[in-house]
């Protein structure tokens, strides 16, 4: 064999073996057919709203092919669409009642129903409020006018308030003086913008604003541990994926930022 022959054979090979390294890189850009894109909708309580939103860009980066989109709310009116009919998958409620509710129901899958958080009640006032204020009990004096708080109807926090006032013997005193709120981030608001004297929203919603003072925490044993529920809604079609989400709400990673927004893990 010449060596020019040989150069040629030596040409070829290599320009083979390039030719062969271009075609696998480009099928690791193409996705395996098991990967296709889903889209998770996921109704959950108002208070869950930032760390929620962070979590959806840590979940991006894990799951690529895994969309989270949102629907929050106050968790009595999510339960309402669900009973609806609404193409939720998964629900996660600012307390036990509603799931149950759903549960009782038939609508949840329950071997996906846990509780995963627990949160805090405060009373807060505006952050330049002069108010002599020190612990709910005091909310029955004539200075304080407006208490903003949630719908007792439909929104947990509301309820929780409603049974702070029987257990610490004011709710007569101060239910005159109550303005109902549609969800928990509607009442800090109202207290943000001095539109109200004070209100009681969850310690987490209390955290994330600079706008409000937190003057006490709710009195131990005034009201029923805050539980937060999550489940997957038995008419998904993305049961797996569902699964696999509330999964992820268990991981270091998940525990972290709940807890950088002030809630605990049950």
């Amino acid at each position: 064999m010449t060596f020019k022959k040989l150069i040629g054979i030596c040409l070829v090979i290599l320009l083979s073996l390039s030719l062969l390294a271009g075609c696998n890189k480009e099928q690791e850009k193409i996705p395996a057919a098991n990967e296709e894109n889903v889209e998770l909708l996921i109704s959950a309580a108002a208070s869950l709203t930032d760390v929620l939103n962070e979590i959806k860009e840590i979940y991006k980066e894990i799951e690529p092919h895994t969309t989270l989109t949102y629907s929050f709310g106050s968790s009595g009116a999510l339960q309402t669409q669900i009973e609806e009919g609404a193409p939720v998958d998964i629900f996660m409620s600012a307390a036990q009642k509603q799931m149950d509710t759903l549960t009782e129901k038939g609508l949840i899958l329950d071997e996906t129903n846990k509780t995963l958080l627990v949160n805090k009640i405060v009373l807060i006032t505006p952050a330049n409020s002069n108010l002599s204020l020190s612990s709910f009990e005091d909310l029955i004096k004539d200075e304080v006018g407006k208490i903003a708080i949630g719908d007792p109807g439909n929104v947990p926090v509301g309820q929780y308030s409603e049974e702070i006032f029987e257990n610490l013997n004011i709710k007569d005193k101060v239910s005159p003086k109550t303005v109902l709120g549609n969800d928990v981030r509607a009442v800090l608001t109202w207290v943000e913008n001095e539109e109200v004297d004070c209100g009681i929203v969850y310690a987490t919603d209390a955290y994330t604003s600079d706008k409000i003072k937190i003057i006490t925490e709710a009195p131990a044993g005034s009201h029923k541990e805050v539980n937060y529920p999550v489940a997957v809604v038995k008419t998904s079609k993305n049961d797996e994926a569902a699964k696999k989400f509330i999964d992820f709400l268990s991981t270091d990673k998940a525990i972290a930022l709940f807890e950088k927004y002030g809630f605990y893990m049950k």
